[in-house]
C-alpha cells in the first residue's frame, strides 16, 4: 500500500515545530517520543503503521485552533482522530504528519430535552452520549458495533451507522450543528439545533468527509424518546442467499423494523461462545428487532414471521424477556471481536441495493473458493450495509495480499449491482485505489474541487479518499 514520501524539510526542522505546538498548548498535550508516538502509529486497520512527526492531545476548540495555526504556518500535514477504531485506515499518518487527537475533548457542553438536541466535544463516545441522557427517557440514535470506544469526531467523519440506523438513519440524519476548525486555524459554525441554515448544507459536506475538510470539535445531536417497547426475533436458514432473499422480501413489503441484522454459521458460531445468547444451529440468521406498544409490536412481529415463513425458515424465536433480549444483542454487538477467535482477518463495508442481498451473497462464496479463503458475514442487512470478513492466515507470506485482492473484488461487485465502496467504516486508505471504480474521473474532480476550497495546501489527511495518482498534481502545487 503506496503513501507519500514524507518531506525531508519537514523532517529536518522536527525539533522547531514541536517547540512551537509546546508553546500553544498545556503541559504533556504534545508527544515527540518516537517510543509514545507508536502507540498512534496505526488506528484498527492494523495491517498498515508509521509513527508520526508527533502526537498533539488539545482540550478545547482555540487549543486546536492554535495547532492548526502552528501547523498551516509550517506547512505540516494534520491527520485528525478521534478514538482510533476506524477500520479503513482513516487516521494512518505519514513520518512528516502531526496527529491532533480529540480524546481529551470530552464535556457535554449543552442538553436540551424541550428541544430534543445535546451537545457534545466530539471526543466523547458514542455510547455516553445516551448515557448522558438515559435517565430523562432519551437516546442518541446511532449505534456503531464499537460505540463504547468510538468517538462522535470518527463517526462524523465517517458517517458512521450502526444496527439501529435502518428506522433512524445514520450520523448525518442525526446531526444538526458541528464546530469545524479549518486548516489555517478558522473556527466556524455549521447548522444548529434550530434547524438547516439558508444556503448551501454544508454540514452533509463536512460529514462523512473523513478529515479531509477540517476538524470538528463540538457537535450538536438529535436526541429522541426512547421507545415504548422493542423486541427482536431470531430467524433461522440453512443458507445465506435464503436469509438474504427474505430481507428483501420484509423490505419490499413497506415493513420498517428499527434493525434487520444479518449473521453467518462462522459468525454465530464465535458470538454464541462469547455471548451465550442461544443462537440457532443454522447457516444464516436474521437478527430483527421492533418496537412501539406491546400491540404494535405483536402486530409487526406477526407481520414478519408471515412474510419468513415463505422462506422455509429453520426456526422463529422472539426474545421471551429483556434479559434474553440483552444477550441476543450483546452477541451481535461483539461479533467482530468474537470473530478474532478464529483467526485474522480483514473486514470490508461495502452497501448494495437490498434486493441484490442474495444474490451477491452467492457471488461472494465463488469469489472466496476462487481466492481459497473463507468469508463469514455479519452486516445490517437491512439498508445493505454489508461487512464481510475476510479470514486468511497472516504468518502467510501471501496471506494478506490474497485478502486484500479478495477484498478489492468484493468491492467491485457492490458497485456492479449498484451499490457503492462504503456505507459507514469512510474510504480511508483501504478502498482509495477503488475510488476509480465507482467514480468517472469527472466526479473525482468535483469532490477533489470540494476539497480546495476548504484546505486549498492540502495538508489535512492528504494521502486518504483519492488515489495518490489522481491527487499527485495537487499535492505537490501545495
Amino acid at each position: 500500500m503506496e503513501m507519500p514520501v514524507p518531506s525531508p524539510a519537514i523532517l529536518a526542522r522536527k525539533a522547531p515545530i514541536v517547540e512551537r505546538l509546546r508553546a500553544v498548548l498545556p503541559s504533556g498535550a504534545v508527544i515527540d517520543d518516537p517510543a509514545e508516538t507508536r502507540a498512534y502509529e496505526c488506528d484498527a486497520l492494523t495491517a498498515y503503521r508509521c509513527p508520526p512527526l508527533c502526537v498533539v492531545l488539545p482540550c478545547s476548540t482555540a487549543e486546536v485552533a492554535a495547532v492548526m495555526r502552528v501547523c498551516h504556518e509550517e506547512r505540516v500535514p494534520v491527520v485528525p482522530r478521534g478514538a482510533g477504531t476506524s477500520l479503513a485506515g482513516g487516521s494512518l499518518p505519514t513520518a512528516d504528519a502531526v496527529v491532533l487527537g480529540v480524546a481529551r475533548m470530552t464535556a457535554v457542553l449543552e442538553v436540551s430535552l424541550e428541544n430534543r438536541f445535546i451537545r457534545v466535544e466530539t471526543g466523547r463516545t458514542n455510547l455516553s452520549v445516551s448515557m448522558e441522557v438515559e435517565a430523562e427517557g432519551f437516546f442518541y440514535a446511532p449505534d456503531p458495533s464499537s460505540q463504547l470506544a468510538c468517538a462522535i469526531a470518527g463517526n462524523i467523519a465517517m458517517n458512521s451507522g450502526g444496527a439501529h440506523c435502518l428506522k433512524y438513519g445514520v450520523t448525518t440524519n442525526n446531526l444538526l450543528g458541528a464546530t469545524v476548525v479549518l486548516m489555517d486555524g478558522t473556527v466556524v459554525e455549521i447548522g444548529g439545533p434550530e434547524g438547516e441554515a439558508l444556503g448551501l448544507d454544508l454540514l452533509a459536506v463536512v460529514c462523512g468527509s473523513e478529515g479531509q475538510l477540517g476538524v470538528v470539535t463540538e457537535a450538536c445531536l438529535r436526541i429522541l424518546p426512547r421507545p415504548e417497547g422493542a423486541r427482536p426475533v431470531m430467524i433461522a436458514f440453512d443458507r445465506n442467499e435464503t436469509a438474504g432473499d427474505c430481507v428483501a422480501a420484509i423490505i419490499r413489503a413497506g415493513l420498517v423494523p428499527v434493525a434487520i441484522e444479518f449473521m453467518d454459521r462462522p459468525c454465530i458460531e464465535a458470538c454464541e461462545a462469547f455471548a451465550k445468547a442461544g443462537y440457532p444451529v443454522c447457516e444464516a440468521l436474521l437478527i430483527v428487532e421492533v418496537e412501539g406498544s406491546e400491540a404494535e409490536i405483536a402486530d409487526q412481529l406477526r407481520r414478519i414471521a408471515d412474510i419468513a415463513r415463505g422462506f422455509g425458515p429453520l426456526e422463529i424465536r422472539e426474545a421471551k424477556d429483556g434479559a434474553e433480549a440483552a444477550r441476543i444483542w450483546l452477541g451481535r454487538k461483539s461479533a467482530f471481536g468474537a470473530m478474532g477467535q478464529m483467526g485474522d482477518y480483514i473486514c470490508l463495508d461495502g452497501t448494495i441495493p437490498v434486493s441484490q442481498l442474495g444474490p451477491v451473497l452467492g457471488r461472494m462464496r465463488v469469489l472466496a473458493d476462487g481466492y481459497g479463503l473463507r468469508v463469514a458475514n455479519v452486516f445490517h442487512a437491512g439498508d445493505g450495509n454489508m461487512h464481510p470478513l475476510i479470514l486468511f492466515d497472516a504468518n502467510s507470506a501471501d496471506g494478506l495480499k490474497k485478502a486484500e485482492a479478495l477484498g478489492a473484488d468484493i468491492l467491485r461487485l457492490c458497485v456492479e449491482v449498484g451499490g457503492c465502496l462504503t456505507g459507514e467504516h469512510g474510504v480511508g486508505v483501504e478502498k482509495r485505489d477503488l475510488m476509480v471504480d465507482q467514480f468517472r474521473p469527472e466526479d473525482l474532480e468535483a469532490q477533489m474541487r470540494v476539497k480546495d476550497a476548504f484546505d486549498p495546501d492540502w495538508l489535512l489527511n492528504p494521502a486518504k479518499v483519492f488515489p495518490l495518482a489522481v491527487s499527485a498534481g495537487r499535492r505537490a502545487a501545495a
